[in-house]
Order: C-alpha cells, then sequence, then structure tokens
C-alpha cells in the first residue's frame, strides 16, 4: 500500500469515528412550533410586530390620535389598534383573527378586503384589532400572524387562479363581522377564482352536508370585484367539515384544468 493509499484509510477511519460521536438532530418543529418566518423581516420602529406569508405585516399603535380614529369611522373607539395587513389570502387572514381574538382581550373593530392578490383573482385583507392596553393589541397580532402557518394549509393554487378551504369548530368575532357567522357554532369558508369554480364548489359543498348557508359572495355582490366566489357555511362541525372537504376535492380537480396540479407546501389542517 502506498504512502497516499495509507493516509486515506487512515483519514476514513478518523471520519467515521467522528461521524460516530455527532449527537442526533433535534427533532423538526411544527409550522406552529416554528411561528411566523421573521428571520429576514425585522425593523427596529415600535410600531412593527412581525411579518408572515401571504405578503403579510402585523403592527401596532399604542395611542391612536383621535384625529385619526375619527376619520376611520370605526364602529368602536379604543384606545391602541393592532394592524393586520396583507396583499392576498383573505381567507387565512380572517380566521387567524378569528384564533387571536378567542386568545386576547381584544376586538375585530374592521375587517376590509381590498382588491389585491398581486394581479391575481382574489383578494388582500386590512384586519383592525381594538383594545384598551396596547399589550393585548400586540398579542392579538401575534398569535395570528403565527396562525397563519397553519390557516395557509388548505389554500391551492396554480397560474390560473386559487381554492381556499377554511374550517373553524367554533366561530369567534372575526368570522362573525367578516361573514355574518353565527359565534359558536362551526364556520366553513370556501373560495373558488375564477368564480365558475366556486359555483360548483358551494353546489358541492352543500349537496354534501347538512349545514346552513350563511353567505354568498361573487364577482359584483360582495366581493371586491374579484374574480372569485365565496361561500360561508355553518352548522354541525362533522357536517361543515364534510362539506368544506368535498367543495375542496372538486375544486382542485377543476382548477387543474386550467393549469398545473394546484399545489400548497403548507400541511392541510382540516
Amino acid at each position: 500500500m502506498n504512502t497516499d493509499k495509507v493516509i486515506e484509510a487512515i483519514l476514513a477511519q478518523v471520519m467515521a469515528k467522528i461521524g460516530d460521536g455527532v449527537p442526533a438532530a433535534p427533532p423538526s418543529l411544527t409550522p406552529l412550533e416554528r411561528g411566523p418566518d421573521m428571520s429576514e423581516n425585522t425593523c427596529n420602529l415600535t410600531e412593527f410586530v412581525g411579518t408572515a406569508m401571504g405578503d403579510t405585516i402585523g403592527l401596532v399603535i399604542a395611542n391612536v390620535d383621535s384625529a385619526v380614529l375619527t376619520a376611520m369611522k370605526l364602529e368602536k373607539r379604543y384606545r391602541s389598534i393592532g394592524i393586520l395587513g396583507t396583499r392576498i389570502g383573505a381567507g387565512p387572514h380572517i380566521m387567524a383573527a378569528d384564533e387571536a381574538v378567542k386568545a386576547t382581550n381584544t376586538e375585530v373593530v374592521s375587517i376590509e378586503l381590498p382588491r389585491d392578490t398581486k394581479g391575481g383573482a382574489g383578494h388582500g385583507s386590512l384586519i383592525i384589532f381594538g383594545g384598551e392596553d396596547v399589550s393585548d393589541v400586540k398579542r392579538a397580532v401575534e398569535v395570528a400572524l403565527k396562525e397563519l402557518d397553519r390557516t395557509f394549509g388548505d389554500v391551492y393554487s396554480n397560474e390560473a387562479g386559487h381554492i381556499e378551504l377554511q374550517y373553524s369548530a367554533r366561530a369567534s368575532y372575526a368570522l362573525e363581522k367578516a361573514f355574518g357567522a353565527p359565534i359558536g357554532k362551526a364556520c366553513g369558508v370556501i373560495v373558488g377564482a375564477p368564480a365558475a369554480i366556486g359555483v360548483v364548489m358551494a353546489d358541492t359543498a352543500v349537496k354534501s352536508a347538512n349545514v346552513d348557508v350563511v353567505s354568498y359572495s361573487s364577482p359584483s355582490n360582495g366581493t371586491s370585484f374579484s374574480n372569485e366566489v365565496i361561500l360561508v357555511v355553518s352548522g354541525d362541525s362533522g357536517a361543515v367539515r364534510q362539506a368544506v372537504t368535498s367543495a375542496r376535492d372538486i375544486g382542485k380537480i377543476l382548477l387543474g384544468t386550467l393549469g398545473a396540479v394546484p399545489h400548497n407546501d403548507r400541511p392541510s389542517y382540516i
């Protein structure tokens, strides 16, 4: 054996021993344990809370100027407000806000669905939390940002459009304000874009389970003239879940006929 081969053999043995001593990698964290990805999106402004997927930014104003409150025409006046703004994915954000008010001493005082989605078929969103204590509204924004990793789990898209599915076993004030959903009952939100797909998804959902239709929105009735249909249903938790999953199944097939297979890199939560 020549010198080079001897050296290679010794190095191989050393590396093998080092490898044996390397501790096992820690178990991977779930999306909720990881929380929102804010590692590259930070600033030192006191108003800044964080960012998350969907071009989402979370902000807080500790002491809102009275003139601004008057101009905003909010239903209630609060000393502190939390702000959740996004360019895509209104459904996930409303559902995340619903969880935030459950977990904090705040209210959702305003929900707007601007026509944006970065040139896509649907909405963005602007959600305002209100509270007397700035720590409460900041916590509401933090909860909502963290929840987005879960609530984006049933949003599927391709180059032609998207479908969104949301489910809550117990609707709270965000779903009531946005859609008129009964508080405390299971709620499902079904979105199809282009709107033609949403019509079939809505029909499939209602036929598949015994649910109550809470609201139906179309491009010129209830949306910001976006190319989508939004159906909101309520009822028994099992029935609502069945309606939502049935709509998801047919929506993915139909959207796939217009382009690539609709995809989502987040795990489904419904």
